[in-house]
């Protein structure tokens, strides 16, 4: 996953900001940090302050459902 695609739906997930849009966002963090590393799920944590809204921290090793 591209950090642009990532940004694209995590910007949907945020404003909707339900429980079901926490674990999708989760999902993408985990696709995220599969193809382009911890560096760039930090990078959108911190974009997008999921450390207020959902309690995601930096450094948080989110794994994708997909191996």
């Amino acid at each position: 996953m591209t950090l642009e695609k990532a940004r694209e739906m995590i910007s949907t997930h945020v404003q909707m900001g339900s429980g079901y849009n926490r674990n999708a966002t989760k999902m993408v963090l985990g696709e995220l940090n599969k193809d382009q590393g911890q560096a760039a799920v930090d990078q959108i944590i911190r974009e997008f302050r999921l450390d207020e809204m959902w309690d995601f921290q930096p450094g948080t090793h989110f794994e994708s459902v997909y191996k």
